[in-house]
């Protein structure tokens, strides 16, 4: 069955979600990717013996249509899950602490956590415990709330600086990719009401365990020409234009340059590149979509000459450092032990050298592993993403469209738009769920006046 022609561009885990939902729904469905390779921002290179991704990605179980299209890739065993939420937080010559859920009910599940970590003192504990109480009732799709910041809020509620530091800057920083005075409280009582505070275990993490390229792109295209989808690697759209019975969308690949119909397209890449191909199309707000900007991520990546700890994955205090990964068995490494540091909200950090950040990085690592200072570096190594979410900032709600545009079968998808969720693994899948979904109502409705002609 076909039931009309669906294009989608853009090869991440938004465009393939789209494609492979649209295939599904009885589409015949074609998806186009300017790079060699699907998955998107999330892959994975080769650098001597290890394979690295370029950012280190986690997840938490309440990531539930994110799972869902990895178990439709069959790539859920690539992904672990903790039994029970547990954060190690480190700090230079301190005691480790660490963020724990106990097996009770929501939100009592983290009440013994809070209460209980170290990182604060006991009036700074029982204040946390409030606030989180109050975050409860706030509504993330309110917009009066989103205008206003994380910081404003918690300070709001009594928070101190240290506690906004230790603990609620600590997840939301990592979560959100902006520090608590740049991000959106609209968002950030999305991050801490659904993960963590409305189901006991929808906080548990989950870490990937074989490469994002394999994870992500191979079992995906895998899937998705199984499924039936014609995937177009290192094809290029140029713009999207009317057509006499749809669209018609100019395209660059190897073969050479050509012209592709559409009775419906689904646009899946980042918001810049999404205004530039609807250019010519009366698409109410694309212009504004530039003022949602970007925000950088750094991680830094250190390959010593034996094992330096026995931490799989921490959060850091008091130091540059804010989480490390323990990347040794995942990367493949055959000798030694390779962490990988993630540098969230990374503005300052992007524009410095490898050697700058050398100098930052080790001492740093030194402080936190002692036995940094008896191991032989094997290598160091930092990647750069510029532009790895869009600015999540107080007023983002507005400038974030939903998937449906002012031109019928012109279908928008990404975590860029309006899913409520932040830029996320999962607010990406959910949003090309909705895309399909949008797809699939107006060729219906189209059909239905069709028929009624």
């Amino acid at each position: 069955m076909n039931r009309g022609t669906v294009v989608v561009i853009g090869g991440g885990l938004a465009g393939m979600a789209a494609a492979l939902d649209c295939r599904e729904r009885g589409y015949s469905a074609r998806l186009l990717e300017a790079r060699p390779r699907l998955g998107g921002a999330t892959y994975s290179f080769t650098r001597g013996d290890l394979l690295v991704d370029t950012g280190q990605h986690v997840l938490l179980r309440c990531y539930t249509a994110y799972l869902d299209l990895l178990r439709r890739f069959g790539a859920a065993d690539g992904i672990r899950l903790q039994q029970k939420f547990r954060v190690p937080v480190l700090s230079p010559g301190a005691a480790s602490a660490s963020l724990t859920r106990w097996n009770l009910r929501a939100p009592a599940h983290l009440a013994p956590a809070l209460l209980s970590y170290r990182r604060l003192n006991v009036a700074q504990r029982v204040r946390a415990a409030r606030t989180a109480l109050a975050l409860r009732g706030i509504d993330p799709l309110d917009p009066a709330i989103d205008e206003k910041s994380l910081g404003q809020w918690l300070r709001d509620q009594g928070e101190t600086p240290r506690a906004v530091d230790a603990l609620w800057g600590l997840l939301a920083v990592a979560a959100l990719n902006a520090e608590p005075d740049d991000a959106s409280m609209a968002l950030a009582a999305r991050v801490f009401r659904t993960g963590l505070l409305e189901n006991s275990d929808a906080c548990d993490i989950g870490v990937p365990q074989r490469p994002l390229s394999e994870l992500h792109g191979e079992a995906g295209r895998r899937t998705l020409l199984a499924a039936g989808v014609d995937v177009r690697l290192r094809c290029k759209a140029r713009a999207i234009r009317r057509g006499p019975k749809g669209f018609q969308i100019p395209v660059e690949e190897q073969a050479g340059a050509s012209v592709l119909d559409a009775d419906s397209v689904v646009v899946a890449t980042p918001h810049p590149a999404a205004a530039a191909l609807v250019d010519e199309l009366p698409v109410r707000g694309s212009a504004e979509w530039s003022r949602l900007s970007s925000s950088p991520i750094v991680n830094v990546h250190a390959h010593f000459d034996r094992a330096v700890t026995d931490v799989e994955m921490a959060a850091v205090l008091d130091s540059p450092v804010q989480w490390v990964f323990d990347r040794t068995r995942i990367s493949g490494a055959r000798r030694g032990q390779y962490l990988a540091l993630s540098q969230s909200a990374a503005q300052q950090e992007i524009g410095m050298r490898t050697e700058e950040l050398r100098e930052i990085f080790l001492p740093a690592l030194r402080e936190l592993f002692p036995a940094v200072g008896k191991a032989n570096l094997l290598d160091f190594f930092v990647t750069r993403e510029p532009h790895a979410t869009f600015r999540q900032a107080p007023g983002s709600a507005a400038l974030r469209p939903s998937a449906n545009t002012d031109v019928p079968g012109l279908v928008l998808a990404g975590a860029w738009t309006a899913t409520g969720w932040p830029d996320t693994t999962e607010g990406a899948v959910r949003s090309g769920i909705r895309a399909a979904e949008v797809v699939d109502a107006e060729q219906r409705a189209r059909t239905s006046v069709e028929v009624t002609a």
